[in-house]
């Protein structure tokens, strides 16, 4: 794929909540754009909502875009050439692009109150003007006059002058291909409030503008927003960037997600455990694919193979499932000391889990349960009951009674308790491990004349509490020979002849 080092694209957030899904897929298909053709990814901070977008929200999308990996090339925390990039602070630019305007003659003052605009509205509607939108009521009144009026402080907003010969208003979207847009439906917008402050359409299309943004890559619900964008961007002079506006995500209903669909914020999917690494790679296959049938997407890969051409106009199936799925096959792929180091170990210091009396655990007795656990955990959270009888001691082992009833309470378990009590014991204490163990165990059925089950179950019930384990030789390995001997001892009385 050719690269184009002139590409510069923008996730330009509203800091009024946490960064949901939606927004997290933006960023991620503006990073690997930007990553896969050369270019520049910058980082924008739309704040303008005064009363919703706060410091803290700023902060709290800050961590989350780390988290997610998605280093950005200009912005907050690494400046660059074309700031500020908080709105908040650009509003001068915004006062001095508008006044510019009108003094072009290609935006003017409005003076109509909102009593007059609604008037006008319910007057075009009775008497079926085409035409419902704004009546340009200002649009004629001389620029002096209109400025003595500014000068002698009455209300006003600043409203667009859409060409009226502008013919159809046409979106190149890389997405949806063209869309058009009929310009006499559209009326001379306000691009600036009577409190002094900018309209979205206006603010951002100056902050693109000034930026050089070439591609602007964002969610379909904005598609309605962009002929008036382009308006802005003709009367301003500066050239209209390639739009690409990505389909929404639903949820397994077919419905807008939402809550009730699960976690919608990056955060919750952060805490919850999930790797960034899988989630960006889960995030990315909404609406894109690679090739059709690749379904694990490195973080390189996706960076240098991205490309606007393969991403989806259908709406996208945000599908719990499968995003465990590919978070189990991130795990997989993980060496046991990534898995030890990065998941296993953090979690059990969450839960304060120590080792059982005085054994103090090396580095290969980690790596052994991290290459146990790894095909049977999906979270983190998944741990903790899989390695409690590795952390209880030998008589604070809690026994499941259905277990107990159903392994111990069989005719001969308490046999096959004592023939492997002595297979173990046999085992030099420096030679414990799953190989020796396994090798202990497997003659005992055909010596006591028994199934397998009717061996080993016993056993694992002794020492784990229950009748679900990995491998035998794993599990015993993992839990010492001292607690292993001292387990089956604990048992034998509950065990029947």
């Amino acid at each position: 794929m050719a690269t184009d080092s002139s590409v510069r694209v923008r996730f330009a957030p509203s800091p009024t909540g946490k960064l949901h899904i939606g927004g997290a897929r933006t960023a991620i298909y503006n990073w690997a754009f930007a990553r896969a053709m050369g270019g520049t990814f910058i980082l924008r901070i739309d704040d303008t909502d005064p009363t919703r977008s706060t410091e803290e929200n700023t902060q709290i999308i800050l961590r989350a875009m780390r988290w997610l990996g998605l280093d950005w090339d200009e912005g907050p925390e690494v400046g660059g050439d074309c700031g500020p990039y908080w709105q908040t602070e650009c509003l001068p630019i915004y006062r001095e692009a508008a006044e510019r305007l009108v003094a072009e003659g290609k935006a003017y003052y409005c003076f109509c109150s909102p009593e007059k605009l609604a008037a006008d509205h319910d007057a075009a509607v009775a008497r079926k003007d085409p035409f419902q939108g704004y009546q340009r009521t200002c649009r004629g009144i001389d620029p002096a006059e209109a400025q003595a009026r500014v000068d002698a402080g009455e209300p006003y907003t600043i409203r667009i002058k859409v060409p009226l010969d502008r013919g159809d208003v046409i979106v190149h979207d890389a997405v949806h291909g063209d869309v058009t847009f009929n310009a006499k439906e559209l009326d001379d917008f306000i691009i600036f409030r009577s409190d002094g402050t900018p309209t979205y359409n206006f603010a951002t299309v100056v902050d693109d503008a000034r930026m050089g943004i070439t591609h602007i890559i964002r969610g379909d619900d904005h598609l309605s927003n962009t002929p008036r964008q382009i308006m802005v961007y003709e009367a301003l002079g500066a050239p209209t960037p390639t739009f690409a506006h990505i389909s929404m995500i639903l949820g397994t209903d077919g419905k807008k997600l939402s809550k009730r669909h699960g976690a919608t914020s990056v955060e919750e999917y952060r805490d919850q455990g999930f790797l960034s690494d899988a989630f960006v790679n889960y995030l990315a296959l909404l609406g894109w694919s690679l090739d059709g049938e690749t379904t694990i997407i490195p973080r390189d890969v996706l960076a240098s193979r991205f490309s606007l051409d393969h991403v989806s106009k259908n709406p996208a199936i945000m599908d719990p499932e499968k995003l465990a799925w590919v978070q189990q096959q991130y795990i997989m792929a993980m060496t046991d000391e990534q898995f030890s180091d990065e998941v296993l170990i953090p979690e059990l210091h969450a839960h304060d889990l120590e080792p059982v009396g005085e054994c103090l655990h090396d580095a290969a007795w980690y790596d052994l349960l991290s290459s146990v656990l790894k095909p049977r955990v999906t979270l983190p959270s998944d741990i903790f009951d899989q390695v409690l009888y590795l952390y209880t001691d030998d008589d604070e082992l809690e026994l499941d009674e259905k277990a107990v009833a159903k392994w111990l309470g069989k005719t001969g378990a308490a046999d096959a308790l004592t023939a492997a009590r002595e297979a173990l014991a046999a085992i030099p204490d420096d030679g414990w491990e799953p190989a020796a163990i396994e090798a202990a165990l497997e003659p005992l059925p055909e010596k006591l004349g028994m199934g397998k089950g009717k061996v080993f179950q016993p056993i694992r019930v002794a020492v784990v509490g229950g009748a679900a384990s990995p491998g035998i030789g794993e599990t015993l390995a993992l839990a010492g020979k001292e607690h292993v001997l001292a387990r089956i001892d604990r048992a034998l009385p509950l065990a029947k002849r």
